[in-house]
């Protein structure tokens, strides 16, 4: 199973160009709010029509500009998990159950599925109430059976744990990962949450101002992120403009300092970026330590969060440290803190090509 998508849809303010080839099991959207993640989904399901491209699902074409092929929504065998649910209001649990399976006409096989999922998604005492007497997890739980009981080949799911309260996040997400586990088709999973896209997904996209960045997985994307708009999507707190030496060193103006790192001879490293939690207290002399003044000093759940200004420098730099280092290090005092070359990310303004 496979979905492949190649489109440009002309917005307010960019244009969105998208090139993507999933394969069965899920792939996130990662981008910033506004980047067009959304809209690439609402163009797969059909609800809306790109400008020019192409959509091809397992080989079925979903969408063609130049042959003149747009399927309608209830053609395409996309199952699409809106933002909100969008249930039918008026229509019970299993009224909208029963909308997803409205495609299958034999009475005794309906009842059996409708009944199958009930149990299977513990709706059991809830199948006569409408959604607004329904909390957001119910809501979800009904809106994957309407979504799955049309046999989808392709799941989409828009920030299916959006409008969940914090508690029911975690079981919720849980849930959603052992329905997809069995799932033999592609899911898109769209996501702010840069755990959640750890946890569920093996590939990743990023929409980077309307235009996708080539598909990598999961892991590559947190370990080895090449852009500077990808690193910052991720969480890294330590990104700056950085000039390159040799293929193993690089100059950062605004910390003042010139760091090893792991050898690379890619061309148009405009950036270097390291995460908060691999800068560590060190000895003067240790490879890429760095003299910083503790600017400020803050608790965070499980650690201490240092604001750290280089000498020299102008930019600051974020470390998160256990709170039994961080306490031994008080606002204006001065200490080394090393910046490990294995965790240095040499990062492009945008992707090559």
């Amino acid at each position: 199973m496979s979905l492949s998508v190649n489109i440009i849809k002309r917005l307010p303010g960019f244009t969105l160009k998208v090139s993507l080839n999933a394969e069965a099991g899920v792939t996130a959207l990662l981008g910033a709010s506004g980047s067009g993640k959304s809209m690439m989904l609402r163009c797969i399901a059909g609800v809306e029509k790109p400008d020019e491209g192409s959509i091809v699902l397992d080989g079925r074409v979903l969408y063609d500009s130049k042959a003149k092929i747009d399927l309608p929504p209830q053609a395409r065998k996309v199952g699409y998990l809106f933002q909100r649910f969008a249930l039918f209001p008026n229509m019970t649990v299993l009224q909208n159950i029963d909308a997803g399976l409205s495609l299958e006409r034999d009475a005794h096989t309906r009842k059996t599925k409708r009944e199958g999922f009930i149990a299977r998604f513990h709706l059991q005492g809830l199948e006569d109430r409408l959604p607004r007497e329904l909390s957001g997890g119910q809501m979800q739980r009904v809106a994957l059976c309407r979504m799955l009981a049309g046999e989808p080949e392709a799941i989409l799911l828009d920030e299916p744990f959006a409008a969940l309260d914090s508690h029911l996040r975690w079981q919720m997400e849980a849930e959603v990962k052992e329905t997809l586990a069995g799932f033999p088709g592609v899911a898109l999973l769209v996501s702010h949450d840069r755990g959640e896209v750890y946890r569920m997904s093996k590939s990743v996209c990023v929409l980077n101002a309307g235009k996708s960045e080539p598909m990598i997985t999961t892991r590559e994307l947190f370990d080895q992120p090449r852009t500077l708009q990808t690193a910052l999507i991720t969480g890294c707190k330590n990104c700056v403009p950085a000039e390159r030496l040799t293929t193993e060193t690089v100059y950062v103006p605004q910390w003042n300092a010139k760091l090893a790192c792991a050898p690379d001879d890619s061309s148009g490293i405009t950036h270097v970026g390291i995460r908060a939690h691999d800068i560590v207290p060190c000895e003067p002399g240790t490879e890429n330590a760095i003299l910083c003044r503790v600017v400020d000093a803050a608790d965070d759940v499980f650690s201490r969060v240092l604001t750290l200004l280089p000498t020299g420098g102008t930019a600051t730099i974020r470390a998160e440290v256990s709170k039994a280092v961080g306490n031994t290090l008080q606002t204006g005092s001065d200490a080394w803190f090393c910046l490990p070359k294995e965790h240095i990310m040499l990062l492009r303004e945008t992707h090559e090509g």
